[in-house]
Protein backbone atom coordinates (compact mmCIF):
# COMPACT_ATOMS: atom_id res chain seq x y z
CA UNK A 1 0.00 0.00 0.00
CA UNK A 2 2.91 2.40 -0.43
CA UNK A 3 3.78 4.87 -3.64
CA UNK A 4 5.60 7.85 -4.76
CA UNK A 5 5.41 10.79 -2.63
CA UNK A 6 1.66 11.89 -2.36
CA UNK A 7 0.54 14.64 -3.82
CA UNK A 8 -2.75 16.59 -2.38
CA UNK A 9 -6.15 16.93 -3.37
CA UNK A 10 -6.43 18.49 -6.53
CA UNK A 11 -2.76 19.95 -7.29
CA UNK A 12 -2.47 17.13 -9.80
CA UNK A 13 -4.41 15.49 -12.65
CA UNK A 14 -3.34 12.52 -14.66
CA UNK A 15 -5.03 11.74 -17.79
CA UNK A 16 -4.89 8.65 -19.71
CA UNK A 17 -6.06 8.35 -23.25
CA UNK A 18 -6.72 5.09 -25.31
CA UNK A 19 -7.21 4.83 -28.98
CA UNK A 20 -7.25 1.60 -31.69
CA UNK A 21 -5.27 1.51 -34.51
CA UNK A 22 -6.64 1.04 -38.21
CA UNK A 23 -6.05 0.39 -40.93
CA UNK A 24 -5.54 3.86 -42.92
CA UNK A 25 -7.98 2.19 -45.98
CA UNK A 26 -10.81 0.19 -44.99
CA UNK A 27 -10.70 1.40 -41.19
CA UNK A 28 -10.46 -2.51 -39.91
CA UNK A 29 -8.31 -3.22 -36.71
CA UNK A 30 -4.53 -3.44 -36.93
CA UNK A 31 -3.37 -5.35 -33.66
CA UNK A 32 0.12 -3.83 -33.85
CA UNK A 33 0.84 -1.76 -31.24
CA UNK A 34 3.67 -3.69 -30.85
CA UNK A 35 5.56 -2.23 -34.20
CA UNK A 36 4.47 1.00 -32.88
CA UNK A 37 6.17 0.75 -29.36
CA UNK A 38 9.25 -0.93 -30.92
CA UNK A 39 12.44 -0.07 -28.74
CA UNK A 40 15.39 1.79 -31.16
CA UNK A 41 17.57 -1.28 -30.48
CA UNK A 42 14.82 -3.66 -32.20
CA UNK A 43 13.60 -4.82 -28.46
CA UNK A 44 9.72 -5.51 -27.94
CA UNK A 45 8.90 -2.71 -25.62
CA UNK A 46 4.83 -1.77 -24.06
CA UNK A 47 6.06 1.54 -22.96
CA UNK A 48 7.78 4.85 -24.64
CA UNK A 49 8.51 7.52 -22.89
CA UNK A 50 8.89 11.21 -24.74
CA UNK A 51 8.96 14.81 -23.54
CA UNK A 52 6.32 14.28 -20.87
CA UNK A 53 4.59 12.04 -22.17
CA UNK A 54 4.36 8.12 -22.52
CA UNK A 55 2.37 5.78 -24.63
CA UNK A 56 1.94 2.19 -24.00
CA UNK A 57 -0.57 -1.05 -24.55
CA UNK A 58 -2.54 -2.81 -22.09
CA UNK A 59 -3.69 -6.67 -23.48
CA UNK A 60 -5.32 -6.00 -27.10
CA UNK A 61 -2.33 -5.38 -29.40
CA UNK A 62 -4.27 -3.12 -31.59
CA UNK A 63 -5.04 -0.87 -28.72
CA UNK A 64 -2.39 2.44 -27.48
CA UNK A 65 -2.81 4.78 -24.41
CA UNK A 66 -1.25 7.84 -24.36
CA UNK A 67 -0.71 9.68 -20.99
CA UNK A 68 1.07 12.84 -19.21
CA UNK A 69 3.97 11.54 -17.37
CA UNK A 70 3.44 14.74 -14.58
CA UNK A 71 0.51 15.35 -13.26
CA UNK A 72 0.99 18.37 -12.37
CA UNK A 73 0.91 19.69 -15.32
CA UNK A 74 -2.16 22.42 -15.76
CA UNK A 75 -4.58 20.60 -18.16
CA UNK A 76 -4.97 23.93 -19.91
CA UNK A 77 -1.16 23.45 -21.04
CA UNK A 78 -1.85 19.06 -22.18
CA UNK A 79 -4.51 20.11 -25.22
CA UNK A 80 -1.37 20.91 -27.65
CA UNK A 81 0.85 17.96 -25.94
CA UNK A 82 -1.48 15.06 -26.46
CA UNK A 83 -2.36 16.39 -29.66
CA UNK A 84 1.21 16.29 -30.81
CA UNK A 85 1.70 12.71 -29.19
CA UNK A 86 -1.17 11.82 -31.62
CA UNK A 87 0.46 13.63 -34.75
CA UNK A 88 3.62 11.76 -33.58
CA UNK A 89 1.88 8.40 -33.63
CA UNK A 90 0.28 8.85 -36.48
CA UNK A 91 3.23 9.66 -38.80
CA UNK A 92 4.96 6.54 -37.40
CA UNK A 93 1.63 4.44 -38.57
CA UNK A 94 1.28 5.71 -41.37
CA UNK A 95 4.67 4.18 -42.59
CA UNK A 96 2.78 0.85 -42.04
CA UNK A 97 -0.54 1.88 -43.58
CA UNK A 98 -2.07 2.37 -40.01
CA UNK A 99 -3.55 5.26 -38.12
CA UNK A 100 -5.84 5.91 -34.97
CA UNK A 101 -9.53 6.01 -34.50
CA UNK A 102 -10.88 8.04 -31.78
CA UNK A 103 -14.22 6.63 -29.52
CA UNK A 104 -15.02 3.63 -27.39
CA UNK A 105 -15.70 1.23 -29.59
CA UNK A 106 -14.21 0.14 -33.00
CA UNK A 107 -18.33 0.02 -34.73
CA UNK A 108 -17.47 -3.46 -36.65
CA UNK A 109 -14.87 -5.28 -34.88
CA UNK A 110 -15.72 -8.90 -34.57
CA UNK A 111 -13.60 -9.19 -31.12
CA UNK A 112 -13.93 -13.47 -31.81
CA UNK A 113 -11.74 -13.20 -34.81
CA UNK A 114 -9.79 -10.04 -34.80
CA UNK A 115 -8.32 -9.62 -30.98
CA UNK A 116 -4.70 -10.38 -30.35
CA UNK A 117 -3.86 -10.43 -27.11
CA UNK A 118 -0.51 -8.72 -26.05
CA UNK A 119 2.08 -11.24 -26.51
CA UNK A 120 5.17 -9.21 -24.86
CA UNK A 121 6.03 -7.69 -21.23
CA UNK A 122 2.95 -8.74 -19.02
CA UNK A 123 1.89 -11.46 -21.33
CA UNK A 124 1.40 -14.05 -18.35
CA UNK A 125 -0.85 -11.68 -16.87
CA UNK A 126 -2.96 -11.02 -20.06
CA UNK A 127 -3.19 -14.66 -20.73
CA UNK A 128 -4.50 -15.16 -17.35
CA UNK A 129 -7.06 -13.01 -18.08
CA UNK A 130 -7.93 -14.36 -21.22
CA UNK A 131 -8.20 -17.82 -19.75
CA UNK A 132 -10.28 -16.83 -16.85
CA UNK A 133 -12.90 -13.90 -18.53
CA UNK A 134 -12.45 -14.68 -22.55
CA UNK A 135 -11.10 -11.51 -23.45
CA UNK A 136 -12.17 -12.30 -27.06
CA UNK A 137 -15.50 -10.31 -26.37
CA UNK A 138 -16.42 -6.55 -26.68
CA UNK A 139 -15.82 -5.91 -23.01
CA UNK A 140 -12.31 -6.26 -22.87
CA UNK A 141 -10.81 -6.77 -26.62
CA UNK A 142 -13.02 -3.15 -27.71
CA UNK A 143 -12.90 -0.76 -25.58
CA UNK A 144 -11.16 2.65 -25.20
CA UNK A 145 -11.57 5.06 -22.82
CA UNK A 146 -10.14 7.89 -20.52
CA UNK A 147 -9.02 7.55 -17.22
CA UNK A 148 -8.60 10.69 -14.69
CA UNK A 149 -6.32 9.98 -12.17
CA UNK A 150 -7.05 12.76 -8.78
CA UNK A 151 -4.60 12.82 -6.27
CA UNK A 152 -4.35 12.44 -2.50
CA UNK A 153 -2.21 12.52 0.41
CA UNK A 154 -3.65 10.71 3.54
CA UNK A 155 -6.69 8.67 4.75
CA UNK A 156 -8.92 12.24 5.76
CA UNK A 157 -8.12 13.12 1.78
CA UNK A 158 -8.93 10.07 0.25
CA UNK A 159 -12.13 9.18 2.27
CA UNK A 160 -13.16 12.81 0.82
CA UNK A 161 -12.25 12.26 -2.66
CA UNK A 162 -13.82 8.74 -2.39
CA UNK A 163 -17.17 10.16 -1.67
CA UNK A 164 -17.32 13.11 -4.29
CA UNK A 165 -15.79 10.93 -6.67
CA UNK A 166 -19.30 8.10 -5.83
CA UNK A 167 -21.30 10.28 -6.26
CA UNK A 168 -20.32 12.14 -9.44
CA UNK A 169 -19.68 8.46 -11.15
CA UNK A 170 -23.62 8.32 -12.65
CA UNK A 171 -24.12 11.17 -14.67
CA UNK A 172 -19.81 11.40 -16.21
CA UNK A 173 -21.27 8.98 -19.25
CA UNK A 174 -24.20 11.78 -19.73
CA UNK A 175 -21.01 14.15 -21.27
CA UNK A 176 -18.72 11.66 -22.47
CA UNK A 177 -20.76 8.93 -24.33
CA UNK A 178 -18.94 7.85 -27.51
CA UNK A 179 -20.32 4.27 -27.76
CA UNK A 180 -23.79 3.98 -29.92
CA UNK A 181 -22.67 1.51 -32.69
CA UNK A 182 -21.25 -2.35 -32.28
CA UNK A 183 -21.29 -4.94 -34.61
CA UNK A 184 -22.43 -2.95 -37.39
CA UNK A 185 -24.99 -1.48 -35.85
CA UNK A 186 -26.74 0.83 -33.39
CA UNK A 187 -26.75 -1.04 -30.11
CA UNK A 188 -29.47 0.84 -27.79
CA UNK A 189 -27.00 2.43 -25.80
CA UNK A 190 -25.28 5.82 -26.15
CA UNK A 191 -22.60 4.09 -24.55
CA UNK A 192 -22.28 0.63 -24.96
CA UNK A 193 -18.75 0.61 -23.84
CA UNK A 194 -20.05 1.14 -20.43
CA UNK A 195 -23.02 -1.83 -21.25
CA UNK A 196 -20.45 -4.15 -21.78
CA UNK A 197 -18.11 -3.13 -19.11
CA UNK A 198 -20.42 -3.84 -16.08
CA UNK A 199 -20.49 -7.24 -16.46
CA UNK A 200 -17.04 -8.19 -18.70
CA UNK A 201 -15.99 -9.70 -15.40
CA UNK A 202 -19.00 -11.76 -13.91
CA UNK A 203 -16.78 -14.79 -14.07
CA UNK A 204 -14.95 -13.27 -10.76
CA UNK A 205 -17.97 -11.03 -9.17
CA UNK A 206 -15.83 -9.28 -6.80
CA UNK A 207 -13.64 -7.59 -9.47
CA UNK A 208 -16.22 -4.94 -10.11
CA UNK A 209 -18.34 -5.48 -7.24
CA UNK A 210 -21.74 -2.83 -7.63
CA UNK A 211 -19.63 -1.17 -10.67
CA UNK A 212 -19.70 2.24 -8.57
CA UNK A 213 -17.51 1.24 -5.45
CA UNK A 214 -18.61 0.91 -1.49
CA UNK A 215 -17.83 3.92 0.51
CA UNK A 216 -14.64 3.48 3.02
CA UNK A 217 -13.21 5.73 5.17
CA UNK A 218 -9.45 4.60 5.10
CA UNK A 219 -7.43 2.91 3.32
CA UNK A 220 -7.13 -0.28 5.60
CA UNK A 221 -10.78 -0.30 5.35
CA UNK A 222 -11.04 0.19 1.23
CA UNK A 223 -8.02 -3.33 1.70
CA UNK A 224 -10.32 -5.31 3.94
CA UNK A 225 -13.57 -4.43 2.16
CA UNK A 226 -12.87 -4.59 -2.08
CA UNK A 227 -9.38 -5.59 -2.50
CA UNK A 228 -9.04 -8.80 -0.19
CA UNK A 229 -12.22 -10.55 -1.57
CA UNK A 230 -10.82 -9.84 -4.67
CA UNK A 231 -7.36 -11.98 -4.25
CA UNK A 232 -9.37 -14.16 -1.52
CA UNK A 233 -11.93 -15.12 -5.26
CA UNK A 234 -9.35 -14.71 -8.07
CA UNK A 235 -6.62 -16.95 -5.88
CA UNK A 236 -7.83 -20.57 -7.38
CA UNK A 237 -8.15 -19.14 -10.52
CA UNK A 238 -4.58 -17.77 -10.65
CA UNK A 239 -2.70 -20.80 -11.88
CA UNK A 240 0.89 -19.05 -12.25
CA UNK A 241 -0.03 -16.86 -9.32
CA UNK A 242 0.82 -13.26 -11.34
CA UNK A 243 -2.61 -11.63 -10.51
CA UNK A 244 -2.60 -10.66 -6.93
CA UNK A 245 -2.45 -6.32 -7.60
CA UNK A 246 -4.64 -3.61 -6.70
CA UNK A 247 -5.46 -3.20 -10.46
CA UNK A 248 -7.37 -6.44 -10.41
CA UNK A 249 -9.65 -4.41 -8.82
CA UNK A 250 -12.10 -3.22 -12.09
CA UNK A 251 -15.14 -0.72 -10.03
CA UNK A 252 -16.11 2.19 -12.37
CA UNK A 253 -13.41 4.36 -9.96
CA UNK A 254 -10.63 2.49 -8.32
CA UNK A 255 -7.85 3.66 -5.17
CA UNK A 256 -4.85 3.04 -6.65
CA UNK A 257 -2.90 3.30 -3.74
CA UNK A 258 0.68 2.64 -5.79
CA UNK A 259 0.39 5.96 -7.20
CA UNK A 260 -1.79 7.81 -4.51
CA UNK A 261 -4.75 8.43 -6.76
CA UNK A 262 -8.53 7.40 -7.47
CA UNK A 263 -8.50 6.53 -10.98
CA UNK A 264 -11.84 7.83 -12.59
CA UNK A 265 -12.92 4.41 -15.30
CA UNK A 266 -15.81 5.52 -17.04
CA UNK A 267 -15.41 8.00 -19.58
CA UNK A 268 -15.45 7.19 -23.30
CA UNK A 269 -12.80 8.26 -25.79
CA UNK A 270 -14.06 11.79 -27.32
CA UNK A 271 -13.57 12.51 -30.56
CA UNK A 272 -9.82 14.70 -30.17
CA UNK A 273 -7.61 15.30 -27.05
CA UNK A 274 -9.95 19.25 -26.46
CA UNK A 275 -12.54 17.35 -26.14
CA UNK A 276 -11.33 14.86 -23.56
CA UNK A 277 -9.40 17.25 -21.65
CA UNK A 278 -12.67 19.35 -21.56
CA UNK A 279 -14.80 16.49 -19.91
CA UNK A 280 -11.71 16.14 -17.58
CA UNK A 281 -11.92 20.05 -17.02
CA UNK A 282 -15.51 19.30 -15.93
CA UNK A 283 -15.11 15.94 -14.14
CA UNK A 284 -12.16 17.93 -11.95
CA UNK A 285 -14.54 21.37 -11.13
CA UNK A 286 -17.96 18.52 -10.31
CA UNK A 287 -15.73 16.50 -7.97
CA UNK A 288 -13.76 19.44 -5.99
CA UNK A 289 -16.90 21.15 -5.33
CA UNK A 290 -18.20 18.13 -4.36
CA UNK A 291 -15.34 17.59 -2.01
CA UNK A 292 -15.18 20.99 -0.72
CA UNK A 293 -19.02 21.53 -0.16
CA UNK A 294 -20.88 19.41 2.25
CA UNK A 295 -22.01 16.80 -0.12
CA UNK A 296 -18.69 14.55 0.46
CA UNK A 297 -18.91 15.50 4.45
CA UNK A 298 -22.89 14.21 3.85
CA UNK A 299 -21.55 10.57 1.89
CA UNK A 300 -19.04 10.13 4.79
CA UNK A 301 -22.07 10.18 7.55
CA UNK A 302 -24.79 8.48 5.49
CA UNK A 303 -23.41 6.95 2.29
CA UNK A 304 -25.35 7.10 -0.42
CA UNK A 305 -25.99 2.80 -1.57
CA UNK A 306 -23.46 1.94 -4.32
CA UNK A 307 -26.47 0.28 -5.78
CA UNK A 308 -28.72 2.96 -6.48
CA UNK A 309 -25.79 4.95 -7.83
CA UNK A 310 -25.36 2.10 -10.32
CA UNK A 311 -28.57 2.30 -11.28
CA UNK A 312 -27.99 5.68 -12.37
CA UNK A 313 -24.64 5.26 -13.88
CA UNK A 314 -26.65 2.61 -16.20
CA UNK A 315 -29.82 4.87 -17.21
CA UNK A 316 -27.06 7.90 -18.18
CA UNK A 317 -25.36 4.68 -19.94
CA UNK A 318 -28.06 3.77 -22.52
CA UNK A 319 -29.19 7.78 -22.94
CA UNK A 320 -26.42 10.16 -22.11
CA UNK A 321 -28.05 13.62 -21.92
CA UNK A 322 -31.56 12.85 -22.56
CA UNK A 323 -31.44 10.34 -19.29
CA UNK A 324 -34.39 11.40 -17.05
CA UNK A 325 -33.17 11.59 -13.24
CA UNK A 326 -35.94 11.18 -11.26
CA UNK A 327 -33.89 10.86 -7.65
CA UNK A 328 -35.17 13.36 -5.85
CA UNK A 329 -32.00 12.69 -2.55
CA UNK A 330 -29.13 12.21 -5.36
CA UNK A 331 -30.37 15.60 -6.80
CA UNK A 332 -30.14 17.33 -3.67
CA UNK A 333 -26.77 15.86 -3.24
CA UNK A 334 -25.07 17.57 -6.56
CA UNK A 335 -27.11 20.55 -5.51
CA UNK A 336 -29.94 20.50 -8.26
CA UNK A 337 -33.21 22.81 -7.05
CA UNK A 338 -35.54 20.29 -8.28
CA UNK A 339 -36.60 16.59 -7.86
CA UNK A 340 -36.49 15.68 -11.69
CA UNK A 341 -34.65 16.68 -14.55
CA UNK A 342 -32.48 15.05 -17.86
CA UNK A 343 -28.77 14.60 -17.39
CA UNK A 344 -28.30 17.45 -19.74
CA UNK A 345 -30.07 19.98 -17.69
CA UNK A 346 -28.60 18.80 -14.81
CA UNK A 347 -25.10 19.38 -16.00
CA UNK A 348 -25.81 22.53 -17.32
CA UNK A 349 -26.31 23.61 -13.75
CA UNK A 350 -23.14 21.90 -12.56
CA UNK A 351 -20.75 23.38 -15.31
CA UNK A 352 -22.60 27.03 -14.51
CA UNK A 353 -21.97 26.68 -10.79
CA UNK A 354 -18.49 24.91 -11.48
CA UNK A 355 -16.47 25.37 -14.07
CA UNK A 356 -17.83 28.16 -16.11
CA UNK A 357 -17.70 30.53 -12.96
CA UNK A 358 -14.68 31.30 -13.71
CA UNK A 359 -14.76 32.63 -17.33
CA UNK A 360 -10.83 32.63 -17.99
CA UNK A 361 -10.66 29.01 -16.60
CA UNK A 362 -13.85 28.04 -18.58
CA UNK A 363 -12.26 29.27 -21.64
CA UNK A 364 -10.66 26.66 -23.02
CA UNK A 365 -13.22 24.15 -22.25
CA UNK A 366 -16.66 25.80 -22.81
CA UNK A 367 -17.04 25.76 -26.65
CA UNK A 368 -16.73 21.67 -26.55
CA UNK A 369 -18.62 21.56 -23.64
CA UNK A 370 -21.27 23.69 -25.04
CA UNK A 371 -21.41 21.32 -27.99
CA UNK A 372 -22.32 18.66 -25.96
CA UNK A 373 -24.92 20.49 -24.52
CA UNK A 374 -26.44 21.53 -27.77
CA UNK A 375 -26.04 18.83 -29.85
CA UNK A 376 -25.67 15.92 -27.53
CA UNK A 377 -22.92 13.54 -26.68
CA UNK A 378 -20.51 12.30 -29.17
CA UNK A 379 -22.94 9.32 -29.29
CA UNK A 380 -25.63 10.58 -29.97
CA UNK A 381 -23.53 13.15 -32.87
CA UNK A 382 -22.38 9.68 -34.73
CA UNK A 383 -26.16 8.25 -34.86
CA UNK A 384 -27.30 11.57 -36.15
CA UNK A 385 -24.24 11.45 -38.79
CA UNK A 386 -24.96 7.67 -39.59
CA UNK A 387 -28.93 7.91 -39.84
CA UNK A 388 -30.54 5.05 -41.31
CA UNK A 389 -27.41 4.22 -43.29
CA UNK A 390 -25.69 1.15 -41.45
CA UNK A 391 -24.08 -0.25 -44.44
CA UNK A 392 -20.14 -0.28 -43.58
CA UNK A 393 -19.53 2.13 -46.95
CA UNK A 394 -21.59 4.23 -44.84
CA UNK A 395 -20.21 3.85 -41.62
CA UNK A 396 -16.96 4.12 -42.95
CA UNK A 397 -17.92 7.43 -43.98
CA UNK A 398 -18.49 8.75 -40.46
CA UNK A 399 -15.74 6.97 -38.58
CA UNK A 400 -13.22 8.39 -41.07
CA UNK A 401 -14.66 11.61 -40.51
CA UNK A 402 -13.66 11.28 -36.70
CA UNK A 403 -10.52 9.72 -37.33
CA UNK A 404 -9.96 13.11 -39.78
CA UNK A 405 -11.44 14.97 -36.29
CA UNK A 406 -8.31 13.41 -34.41
CA UNK A 407 -5.63 14.35 -36.72
CA UNK A 408 -6.43 17.79 -36.97
CA UNK A 409 -7.91 18.46 -33.09
CA UNK A 410 -11.01 19.24 -34.31
CA UNK A 411 -14.49 18.74 -32.79
CA UNK A 412 -17.29 16.75 -34.44
CA UNK A 413 -20.67 17.97 -35.71
CA UNK A 414 -23.45 16.25 -37.13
Amino acid sequence: MTGPPALHVFTACGIELEYVIVDRGTLDVRPIADELLRAPDGRWSNDVERDGFGWSNELAAHLVEIKNEDPREPLGRLRDGFGREVAVINERLSALGAMLMPGAMHPWMDPRRETRVWPHDYAEIYRSYDRIFDCHRHGWANMQSMHVNLPFHGDAEFARLHAAIRLALPVLPALAASSPIADGAPTGFLDYRMECYRTHADAVPSLMGPVVPEPVHSAAEYQSRILEPIYREIEPLDHEAAMQGEWLNSRAAIARFDRNAVEIRVLDTQECPWADLSIAAATFALVRALYEGEAAAQELAAPTDSRRLAALLATCSRSACTSTIEDAGYLSRLGFPGGRCTAGDLWHHLLESTLFLDPVLAEPWRRPLELILRQGSLARRILRAVGDDHRREALREVYGRLCHCLARGTLFEA
